[in-house]
């Protein structure tokens, strides 16, 4: 999987900082301070994997697996002394970057043509693999001065140029693959003050030229672009790199130089789903509003007016409490309402691992959205996912244990054990086992067994001991007292029918929080799968929102009706409920995958099922979480509204 990056606002913050007097114009989020160079200053180019993207002649996505730059049979040149990993983040290697040293030597402002990289032989196994890259329509990765190397495409509804990270392996000529052995470098630097030059762009044009040739002594002959190169896959194949360096000026300073990569292909059907969104929220609170403002609070005033008219002049089962019971039946179970439900420590544990990924996934965005994960610091929107996560394992121990306390939960102990291992182990597994076809395939995007190791290690030592303390408090804590009495034995419950039934409920109400994120799940998906910048947090920020108001409002409603039949069972079926959207979103993927996919290989079939399933559950537990809290906040209101003797 890949990464999603900053939104806008965090360029625009970026900019108002630079631009304000001292001391404030000295300051730069991190990974964003500039890098300033003199006129012949070596500028270093480094090499990230290469990743699947749509084709010239197919916009479907043809393979998951990345590849390292300097993998063997790709042959492409190397520095004298071999290269060198280039440090990275925690969350840039788990989303596969593979970043290196390279061979090209570029100086601040000095132009060059048609310089020498190296010769390199390609044996027809070697040339087949190179050729089957090519038509899945492989991008090499490149960053200078932590810019992508980016191809020029315009917007084909507006006509705008903007830059799109990445460029060609190499094209289709007709049904041929062409490999493309030389690249024109165009570097875009503002000039910040004398003798002061920042880069703040960087294009790459590739060319296939078949007559390129290598002279020695650094020289090199580039051929005309005329006759493209092909690798024939039954001989030997014998292929010249060369490469050329243009430097030009740009008005454009330091501080909104991501601006230009920063494109939106039709924004007005964001602010479609926006305004969407906004009228179901709108519909949704105005029927809850109904409920609860008009119909409870009428029916809780007749309850208690009636049952202090039945105690003074009827006794306590006279026939008026009746004719109230027939009225309405939410009341008539205020007995059996908070009885505990069935397995409450699985629910419990749910709850607290959902109260955990709510604050993550919240925070996140926010960070996002203030500016503070940069583009230019590559992997830190994984990164501080991670350290989110591990630090909010108190916050989740501590919903658990409280949850569990509630529900008079006598297994204390494994509520402690399953809250820190239970979903993170089940998400750890997944992600192993779909490691090893990554792993299996020579892939780049292979986490690498000692990143695996640190991430266990950052779970047992810091996690895990916090969701220990968490639950620990929690249950040192008094017990959440019901506002009513729970009968000893349990009432029986009516059969129900209609939308009223599980599956029916959750199919209704499921599918309007997905309608709040669909679109915006298109895009986060794009991003993912075709490698594509993700910066728009700004919209991303209300549709979680509205994502929010809309499954803890319909799960409300829900309940409300549930109670209203005289079913007292509303723990699971409120975090079924809500948690349902999450069957919408792994059948989103599916058509994701009808669409824009288009596999060569049943290994990446089985990884982009896996993940789909795997973020489908990550749903699932959050908004599940967000119906179940909403309607136990309703239930607890309504029942110590009403005068129960």
């Amino acid at each position: 999987m890949r990464r999603l990056d900053i939104s806008t606002c965090g360029a625009a913050l970026a900019s108002l900082l630079a631009l304000a007097p001292s001391p404030a114009s000295a300051f730069y989020f991190p990974g964003v301070a500039p890098t300033s160079y003199k006129t012949g200053d070596a500028v270093p180019l480094y090499v990230n994997h290469l990743t699947p993207a749509d084709s010239q002649n197919d916009p479907k996505l043809r393979s998951v697996f990345s590849f390292d730059y300097y993998h063997p049979p790709f042959h492409f040149c190397q520095p004298k002394d071999g290269p060198k990993y280039i440090r990275e983040s925690l969350g840039s290697i788990l989303f596969g970057d593979r970043i290196q040293t390279s061979p090209f030597e570029l100086n601040m402002g000095v132009n060059e043509t048609c310089k020498p990289l190296c010769e390199a032989p390609y044996e027809g196994k070697d040339a087949a693999f190179v050729n089957a890259r090519i038509f899945q329509g492989y991008d090499l990765n490149w960053l200078i001065d932590g810019l992508p190397a980016a191809q020029l495409l315009r917007d084909p509804s507006s006509d705008q140029p903007f830059y799109s990270p990445g460029f060609a392996l190499g094209l289709m000529d007709a049904d041929t693959p062409t490999l493309n052995n030389h690249y024109d470098i165009v570097i875009d630097y503002h000039e910040a003050g004398p003798d002061n030059l920042r880069v703040v762009g960087v294009l790459v044009d590739p060319y296939s030229m078949r007559d390129s040739k290598i002279l020695g002594d650094g020289k090199a002959t580039c051929g005309d672009g005329q006759t493209p190169l092909t690798l024939n896959e039954n001989v030997n194949n014998q292929v010249a790199f060369t490469y050329s360096v243009y430097w030009r000026p740009s008005p454009t300073p330091f501080a909104t130089r991501w601006d230009k990569y920063l494109h939106v292909y039709d924004p007005k059907i964001h602010w479609f789903s926006l305004i969407n969104s906004a009228v179901i929220v709108v519909f949704l609170v105005g029927m809850v509003s109904t409920i609860l403002v008009r119909t409870l609070r009428k029916d809780i005033a007749r309850y208690n007016r009636l049952d202090q008219f039945a105690l003074e002049d009827f006794g306590e089962n006279g026939d008026v409490e009746d004719g109230v019971a027939d009225d309405s039946g939410w009341k008539l179970v205020h007995g059996d309402v908070f009885r505990p439900p069935k397995n409450p420590l699985l629910l419990s544990v749910l709850v607290g691992n959902g109260a955990q990924l709510f604050a993550m996934t919240a925070l996140t965005i926010v960070f996002a959205l203030l500016g503070f994960l940069s583009p230019s610091n590559r992997g830190a929107l994984g990164t501080v996912i991670i350290i989110f996560y591990t630090l909010f394992g108190f916050f989740g121990g501590y919903v658990a244990s409280r949850t569990y306390k509630f529900f008079h939960g006598e297994s204390w102990k494994l509520c402690f054990f399953y809250t820190p291992f239970a979903l993170p182990g089940l998400v750890f597994a997944t992600f192993f086992l779909l490691n090893l076809f990554v792993w299996g395939r020579g892939a780049s995007g292979a986490v690498p067994f000692t990143t695996m190791l640190v991430v266990v290690i950052i779970w047992f030592i810091i996690s895990v001991p916090l969701s220990f303390a968490g639950s620990w408090l929690g249950f040192k804590q008094a017990v959440i007292e019901a506002p009513v009495r729970t009968n000893q034995i349990p009432r029986q419950i009516p059969p129900a029918g209609g939308y009223l039934r599980p599956l029916p409920s959750m199919a209704l109400a499921g599918v309007l929080p997905f309608g709040a994120i669909f679109v915006e799940l298109y895009f986060i998906m794009n991003s993912i799968w075709f490698s594509k910048v993700y910066y728009m947090f700004g919209f991303l920020f209300i549709c979680f929102g509205l994502m929010i108001i809309t499954s803890a409002a319909v799960t409300v409603l829900m309940i409300y009706f549930l109670l209203c039949a005289e079913n007292y069972h509303w723990q699971w079926r409120s975090f079924f409920t809500a948690g349902a959207s999450a069957a919408y979103v792994f059948a989103s993927c599916l058509l994701y995958w009808i669409k824009d996919v288009s596999f060569l290989s049943w290994t990446s079939g089985v990884v982009y099922l896996g993940y789909s399933a795997l973020l489908s559950s990550l749903v699932f537990v959050l908004t599940g979480t967000i119906g179940f809290f909403a309607s136990w906040l309703f239930v607890l209101k309504i029942y110590k509204s009403i005068k129960v003797d």
